[in-house]
């Protein structure tokens, strides 16, 4: 590769790496924030963040002097929903959701090893659980991610924990195979997953498959919301609510879940 070439695809990578950050704080990010962030120098920072301005993929706020994510970019990343053909019709489900546990519900992917939420319709309580569209979190650490795993056999997921890790992010989150494991059989056995604080402290997460038409995980959908809104005795009966809304929105996918062996 020419120099030219080499230095074009390492801007290329490190706009991609601010837009990353950019994505992550929906407050703003000042240049020398950025740059800290990115590790480069907050004079490169500041000609990047110019470019994305001028193709309008960041925008700067000339009284916060804080930089945020523009309007191109939005659009680009719409594109990426449009295209998973799940994500229109599970809408309808994702608001009846809602309304029948008043929590914030959500629709997610298993992408490069980590659960991403795509699409979300937020509670209209005042204190609500976000986890804002296009967010990543470590699949053991994720009711949706695990409702996916799940899916798997013992075998590819223990190869998928030793190749990933667990990843956890509180004291609630598996550290080890066994434990993770014995959440997989329950979560075969009750037909949901549980995010029991896992990913936040203080939040609880319910989440139950969506299957394809070829007998696969397509996806997963969950409501989300404070563990005091969530206490163990609303467990089983919003789990099977949200079991029941994923079996609702396979069958309008023309999916089926595998058949028995």
């Amino acid at each position: 590769m020419s120099p030219d070439k080499a230095e074009g695809v390492q801007s290329v990578a490190r706009a991609l790496r601010l837009l990353r950050h950019l994505s992550q704080h929906d407050d703003g990010l000042r240049v020398s924030d950025l740059a800290r962030l990115s590790g480069l120098a907050v004079s490169t920072t500041h000609r990047l963040l110019t470019t994305l301005e001028l193709q309008g993929f960041a925008q700067f706020d000339p009284d916060s002097a804080l930089w945020h994510v523009g309007r191109e970019a939005f659009a680009v990343g719409a594109s990426f929903g449009r295209r998973q053909n799940f994500v229109a019709p599970a809408l309808p489900f994702l608001r009846r959701l809602r309304d029948a546990t008043r929590e914030t519900a959500n629709l997610g992917i298993l992408d490069n090893d980590e659960l991403v939420t795509v699409s979300q319709v937020e509670s209209r309580e005042i204190m609500r659980a976000i986890s804002p569209p296009g967010g990543r979190v470590p699949a053991f650490c994720s009711g949706m991610g695990k409702a996916i795993l799940a899916t798997w056999e013992d075998a590819d997921i223990a190869a998928f924990v030793a190749r990933t890790g667990l990843h956890p992010m509180t004291a609630r989150s598996h550290r080890d195979v066994d434990s993770a494991m014995r959440d997989i059989a329950r979560i075969r056995q009750q037909g949901y997953a549980l995010d029991d604080e896992e990913h936040v402290t203080g939040l609880r997460c319910i989440a139950a498959v969506v299957w394809s038409p070829q007998g696969e995980a397509a996806c997963a959908i969950s409501i989300s919301g404070l563990a005091a809104r969530l206490p163990d005795d609303r467990l089983d009966r919003i789990g099977q609510i949200v079991a029941r809304a994923a079996h609702d929105l396979t069958e309008t996918l023309g999916g089926q879940p595998p058949s028995p062996p």
